[in-house]
């Protein structure tokens, strides 16, 4: 059996070791301290059991978080795509109101692909300098490692965020007409809460920010 507990060092497994090593039903135990003391026990015991035994000193058995519920990572995960989402906008944005206001023949297709890759080549740019400036990384360093991060969470954002637009405006621009500026706020919410889940996913699974 292997269980999180409220133990947090050396002294709280000092405190607890007498009653553990005097208990008939544990063969044998370790503890990995790692930010939050595992404890690793062999024997006839159950959980409710151990936690009895904890609760004599004060400590307690952590009940299991589900994969989706830790909090802290859902907020570093909605740091790391509002991030993304401000330099996909950038482009995606700039490039729509470009070829509208200079080039508005240009066929449907063509403006939502030229719109999703300048979205990608401003997130990259972005991410860039931020992690020059943040992480203090090399420019080359730096880029690379923009360049590197997840695609699919980008191209993602770009295409729900590119998607919404078109369908709410029908892909004309009236840049006279509240409304037509009122269509950016749904985007930008489905183009955040669509790669969100993934983002969450690759920070929890493998401690891995997309962005």
């Amino acid at each position: 059996m292997e269980v999180k507990t409220t133990l947090h060092c050396q002294n709280c497994l000092d405190k607890i070791k007498p009653i553990l090593d005097a208990d008939e039903g544990i063969h044998n135990w370790e503890a990995d301290i790692n930010g939050e003391v595992t404890l690793k026990i062999e024997g006839d015991i159950s959980t409710s059991h151990l936690n009895h035994l904890l609760s004599q000193k004060g400590y307690a058995v952590k009940e299991e978080e589900s994969f989706w519920g830790d909090w802290n990572k859902w907020k570093r995960a909605s740091t790391n795509t509002f991030s993304c989402l401000i330099g996909c906008s950038i482009g995606d944005f700039g490039m729509v109101f470009f070829l509208q206001a200079y080039y508005p023949s240009t066929p449907l297709m063509w403006q939502m692909v030229l719109a999703i890759i300048a979205g990608l080549c401003t997130s990259i740019i972005l991410e860039t300098i931020l992690m020059k400036t943040r992480e203090s990384f090399g420019w080359l360093d730096a880029f690379k490692t923009a360049l590197g991060m997840s695609f699919l969470s980008m191209v993602a954002m770009e295409i729900a965020m590119t998607s919404t637009d078109f369908m709410i405006t029908g892909g004309k621009a009236a840049f006279d007409d509240i409304w037509y500026w009122l269509a950016l706020i749904p985007a930008l919410i489905v183009g955040f809460l669509v790669p969100l889940p993934y983002n969450y996913y690759k920070l929890k699974k493998f401690n891995q920010a997309c962005h």
